[in-house]
């Protein structure tokens, strides 16, 4: 569409010199589990260095607002045959304007709305949700996926995501920012996910910026997540840069980790099963290819050491849960002993204590 006007395209002559000075950028959604970019979001630009939301506002202040963003909706549906495969185009829409003419003219322009998700951008409430919820059903048998974006910020975006139940919740940058180092950000943040969930959208973390930001959204198991980190908008659809997907893959790779036993070991000594004095308990016994064959133990009540056998052992990639479970269903002697991990040779590589691994299991 570039250089060429047409009648679908709103007069915004009062604003833009020329429709072809809204320009589009195209910000990169990443799928975190898979280090591949999902979708892309299109952004606008205008010539100067007022950014985009001081446009917006000049258009709605000249009763041009619906006609900008019909502008900006006919040029991003017209990159949609450039799309990368497997990938989605979100494009915002301010919910009040959805059923004015300019903007159905402009989403008319693209009868298939197949890989476009329709991102209800507003930060007032909408005043009537039943016709809202209406219009996205429409746009939905056209094959249009719905994004509802700034989720967690209030409750009209609770209301919001509750009426029109989005296939793709954005959560509100000031839950994604410093999350890293603010618990209550983190809780809010999983709050929003378990909701996300529980309606069947997918949780994108829009604004990551810091590796801290990233390791805390892969540890939640967060499927989507956006922002300088991971690539900045440019003019094309551009893959995920091999440095961001390093990045990913290290920080999705250490959250599964965490999920993991391996976070839980407790080093301990290993002792020749044939020592006369095997020392101090805890301790793993040994044989002579290295390999566990006993505990050494001390009673917590009466101090007294005492041997016991290995009655579990585990690999460092076991699961928290799972390895509980398999702990305690051992014989009532053993079924409080530490659980053995040991490496795919056998070698010893810690201990894991039933308390370290019910305190783990509780607290996900």
């Amino acid at each position: 569409m570039q250089g060429t006007r047409t009648s679908s395209m709103p007069d915004c002559r009062p604003l833009l010199a020329d429709p072809d000075d809204l320009t589009l950028l195209f910000q990169p959604i990443v799928d975190l589990a898979a280090a591949r970019v999902a979708g892309y979001e299109v952004l606008s630009r205008f010539p100067g260095t007022a950014g985009p939301d001081v446009w917006f506002a000049a258009a709605a202040e000249c009763g041009l607002a619906a006609e900008l963003e019909a502008l900006a909706i006919v040029k991003a549906l017209a990159t949609v045959p450039r799309l990368p495969d497997n990938t989605f185009l979100t494009v915002n829409v301010s919910p009040h304007l959805l059923g004015t003419a300019p903007i159905q003219e402009a989403l008319a322009t693209r009868p298939d709305l197949q890989r476009v998700a329709i991102e209800l951008t507003e930060h007032t409430p909408v005043d009537d949700l039943a016709q809202l919820h209406r219009q996205t059903e429409e746009l939905r048998a056209r094959g249009a996926l719905i994004a509802l974006d700034d989720a967690g910020s209030g409750y009209s975006g609770l209301q919001q995501m509750a009426a029109l139940r989005p296939q793709l919740v954005k959560l509100d940058r000031a839950l994604v920012s410093h999350v890293d180092t603010d618990p209550v950000r983190t809780a809010l943040a999983e709050m929003v996910g378990e909701f996300a969930g529980r309606i069947d959208a997918w949780l994108l973390a829009e604004g990551i910026e810091t590796v801290g930001e990233l390791a805390v959204f892969a540890r939640l198991g967060v499927p989507l997540a956006q922002g300088w980190l991971l690539g900045r908008p440019a003019p094309d659809f551009l893959p995920l840069s091999a440095e961001a997907t390093r990045l990913v893959r290290a920080q999705v790779a250490r959250a599964r980790l965490t999920e993991s036993v391996a976070s839980l070991l407790r080093p301990v000594r290993q002792s020749d099963i044939t020592a006369k004095h095997p020392g101090v308990p805890p301790a793993v016994l040994v044989g002579g290819l290295g390999e566990p064959v006993g505990l050494l133990l001390a009673d917590p009540r009466t101090a007294e050491v005492y041997t016991a056998p290995v009655s579990l052992r585990v690999h460092p990639s076991a699961g928290i849960e799972e390895t509980l479970q398999r702990a305690l269903t051992r014989p009532p002697a053993q079924r409080f002993d530490p659980v053995v991990c040991t490496d795919p040779t056998g070698n010893v590589l810690g201990l894991l204590r039933i308390e370290d691994l019910a305190s783990a299991g509780s607290a996900r």
